[in-house]
């Protein structure tokens, strides 16, 4: 029998590269930072024992002020003391690919990298407080108090793949985040709220609410907001009102 001759494929692989980006990314729409609290951390770690009746009766059940200043990302040096997660970012640009033809969320978190844990965030803080609902079966309503920022920004480091994406497509994959999915707590992504949205600008393209971020809303202005902040609106005004009454009523 004649043999056939064996035929050989060659393989061809191209060789992939990084690339680098920095885009600033300006919020179109307030933000609610949602750091979860040491507390709640620590009773995960190590749950509290039963509380006697007269520990119920003389404990408040949140701290406002506290859980204010614990649901702000803070960081300990740099231009700004609050900071926005890397992985925030990265997680909306993935969401943001489920809505934009030819990429997976999956193609997009393997092809995009950012590099350290957080972002600078520029915009001053204010002490908010809003009925939310538990994530029990019976959604039990209850207050949370969060750090709120009117106006914020923040300048990224994206790198990316080439030549599965071009310099245009991560510019898109960002600006598409910023409508459709947001950061913060309360963000677009959830559907209900339309809290944390952005838009992009290029490290060099001028732009005055930029400007205005960078010089008034930094760490010398965050830093005194962390510790006596203004209250976000007349809801939280008098509800601290009533908070701080209630707790000299019960020191007394």
């Amino acid at each position: 029998m004649a043999r056939k001759a064996a035929e050989t494929t060659e393989i061809s692989i191209p060789t992939l590269r990084r690339a680098s980006i920095r885009l600033r990314i300006i919020g179109t729409t307030p933000l609610f930072q949602n750091r979860m609290s040491a507390k709640f951390k620590q009773t995960m770690l190590v749950p509290p024992g039963r509380k006697t009746k007269a520990d119920r009766a003389t404990t408040m059940k949140h701290d406002p002020m506290r859980e204010y200043q614990d649901s702000a990302e803070i960081l300990p040096d740099g231009p700004t003391a609050l900071g926005i997660r890397v992985v925030a970012i990265k997680a909306a640009m993935a969401k943001a690919a489920l809505e934009t033809p030819g990429l997976s969320m999956a193609s997009a978190q393997r092809l995009l990298f950012m590099p350290g844990d957080f972002f600078p965030l520029y915009g001053t803080p204010q002490l908010r407080m809003d009925v939310t609902r538990s994530a029990d079966i019976a959604k039990t309503p209850d207050i949370r108090t969060r750090a709120f920022l009117p106006k914020w920004g923040a300048e990224v480091e994206i790198q990316y793949i080439i030549p599965q994406l071009s310099l245009q497509a991560v510019v898109n994959l960002l600006c598409n985040a910023g409508v459709l999915i947001g950061v913060g707590d309360f963000r677009q992504e959830k559907g209900k709220g339309a809290f944390g949205s952005f838009r992009v600008i290029t490290a060099t393209e001028p732009d005055d609410e930029w400007d205005d971020l960078i010089a008034n809303h930094g760490r010398d202005v965050q830093e005194p907001a962390l510790i006596e902040p203004e209250y976000a609106n007349k809801d939280t005004e008098d509800l601290m009102a009533f908070y701080e009454s209630e707790v000299s009523r019960r020191a007394a």
